[in-house]
């Protein structure tokens, strides 16, 4: 198969900038029942063509249309090889969306997306649905919990929503009382279904380590990956993959993070280090951290809270927990 270049660079850092009153008034779903029809299509798709092992990844466009993605290899984190990839646009009539791209075209109808390559072969892939590993990951004996569902002991700001921890609340975004500088962190989000909505009016909210190093929360399921979209360190490394799941999937964050060191004269010695798992696949590997990134409550690059940032949308968290290092 050979490899398709997605749209420039350009459309879509005009489409990460969208934040435009219209996105604010996108239609916004916090559970599949309601989301209706568009997002029953959307998500993933896996299957094989011939010998090769493929993946798909449906993002719903709103009222009836979609983007595809189809890759080589399989899906992201089982197999695509970030490089063969076929683009194609959909739309939604009775019942079947019908597929149209440069290098393809074919139809999504019940779980199965049927792909017909122009001079090439077809094959169908099926939809399917997957978890983290570390999805409900247990808190060990000697961690502190931070959040489990009953209380906002641990925090100020923040609200409880159906036992999930919500970044809404009158009381502010969410921000531990404790400060924490080396440790392990486990943390569960949850972004809404913004069909509607494009770039960084789609379920967007940040992890903020001590308070100062955002990696992003954000419904950035089959896009590139670039530093200001889920995984991403914003303005210092994208992921080295794209693992975001659909939205209303529970997703989630593995962190080692080791902070920045300082002479007996407060001058830093070291950058920070932080390895970060998305839904169970590394996408940051002890990654330097030369500097704070934008919007946190410091800059001073020592120990901090945990931050999650209000960014206007209804996204939750939950199951978070630290281990501290020495």
């Amino acid at each position: 198969m050979r490899s398709l270049l997605l749209a420039p660079v350009a459309l879509f850092l005009s489409l990460s900038l969208v934040a435009s009153a219209a996105d604010k008034k996108s239609p916004t779903y916090l559970s599949a029942e309601e989301a209706g029809i568009d997002f029953q299509i959307q998500g993933e798709y896996e299957g094989m063509a011939g010998d090769t092992k493929m993946g798909a990844q449906v993002i719903a466009r709103g009222k009836g249309k979609f983007e595809v993605h189809v890759l080589g290899g399989g899906l992201p984190g089982a197999g695509w090889t970030l490089k063969d990839e076929i683009v194609l646009d959909g739309t939604l009539t009775d019942g079947v969306v019908n597929l149209k791209g440069k290098m393809a075209e074919g139809k999504i109808e019940g779980d199965t997306l049927s792909i017909a390559v122009l001079e090439g072969d077809s094959f169908s892939l099926t939809k399917t649905v997957r978890q983290s590993p570390t999805l409900g990951a247990k808190a060990p004996e000697f961690a502190t919990v931070l959040f489990d569902g009953t209380d906002l002991e641990a925090w100020n700001g923040g609200e409880i929503v159906d036992g999930h921890l919500g970044t809404l609340g009158k009381d502010g975004a969410p921000r531990t009382k404790r400060s924490f500088e080396n440790f392990t962190l486990h943390l569960e989000f949850r972004t809404p279904f913004m069909p509607e909505a494009l770039g960084q009016a789609r379920g967007n909210s940040g992890m903020y380590l001590t308070d100062q190093y955002e990696t992003q929360v954000l419904d950035s399921f089959g896009l590139p990956g670039y530093d200001n979209e889920c995984g991403g360190i914003y303005k210092i490394s994208r992921p080295i993959l794209n693992m975001c799941l659909p939205p209303l999937s529970w997703q989630t964050y593995d962190v080692d993070f080791q902070g920045a060191k300082f002479d007996d004269e407060g001058k830093k010695v070291e950058d920070g280090v932080v390895t970060i798992k998305l839904n169970g696949v590394k996408i940051h590997d002890n990654l330097k951290l030369p500097h704070a990134t934008p919007g946190g409550g410091r800059s001073d690059e020592k120990a901090g809270p945990l931050f999650l940032q209000n960014h206007g949308n209804p996204v939750h968290f939950r199951n978070i927990w630290i281990v501290e290092k020495d």
